[in-house]
């Protein structure tokens, strides 16, 4: 089956595209200084395939650019969605071109913080959520108890988390304990290959346990880069991109 193609208004094309403003792309429509296939269009609303339509400006061919990718620290407070109509969301942090098209890659929960890829490529996104592709999600955790190795274990072998089937095996390791008073945590790193709803913290419900802070470190090949403070992005890199395209 052929896919569809998104069409475009003319005026909404060359604006987002950078030359220049709405109004001022559609003073040069009407002016007749835009063409679409060799042809002067004169109507902004005008519909085309930015994928397979030849458009010029002013006498320069006009290029759709490709997909557009960010690296996001996501801070506790806010929600994972395009829009809201009570909370702040994580499309509220970016001030970038095209900011309309862009969607996050999978949820983090509202108190949790960490790495997330905002992007408009539908196909990567998908990839990377699928189950069937494996791609490791890492967290940090703190979580109220003592980790054991039976819990480990149990993890290692799928938990019931009271879905109609139990988790994909999922990586536990212990990084530290702390004692506060009477009160015992530990600093856990937890790898899944799944994307359930409240999935880390339902896996440590099921052993007993409750998740008091957690942290996504890396997705794929994407890590959280130190030098990324919460609530800024930054573009991926191009060796970046190569590496998380190669690992799906």
């Amino acid at each position: 089956m052929k896919e569809t193609i998104k069409e475009e208004r003319l005026d909404k094309f060359l604006a987002n595209q950078g030359r220049g403003t709405r109004s001022e792309v559609k003073k040069y429509i009407r002016q007749g200084e835009v063409f679409v296939n060799g042809a002067a269009v004169k109507t902004p609303e005008y519909k085309i395939d930015p994928q397979t339509d030849e458009v010029s400006c002013r006498g320069m061919r006009v290029i759709k650019s490709g997909p557009s990718y960010y690296l996001f620290y996501k801070p506790a407070g806010c929600v994972t969605a395009t829009e809201d109509d009570y909370s702040r969301t994580v499309m509220d942090y970016l001030d970038v071109p095209k900011k309309e098209d862009l969607f996050p890659v999978g949820r983090l929960d509202k108190d949790t913080e960490g790495l997330l890829l905002i992007t408009d490529d539908g196909a990567l996104a998908h990839k990377l959520l699928s189950p069937k592709k494996h791609v490791d999600k890492t967290y940090f955790a703190l979580v109220s108890g003592e980790v054991t190795g039976e819990d480990i274990e149990a993890f290692a072998s799928g938990l019931d988390i009271q879905d109609e089937k139990e988790t994909m095996p999922a990586k536990l390791k212990v990084l530290g304990i702390q004692r506060r008073e009477e009160c015992v945590y530990s600093e856990v790193e937890v790898t899944i290959q799944e994307g359930r709803y409240h999935q880390v913290k339902r896996m440590f419900e099921a052993v007993g346990k409750k998740v008091t802070y957690l942290k996504r470190l890396s997705m794929g090949t994407l890590t959280l880069t130190p030098e990324l403070e919460k609530g800024c992005y930054r573009p991926l890199t191009d060796e970046e991109l190569k590496e998380l395209r190669a690992c799906i």
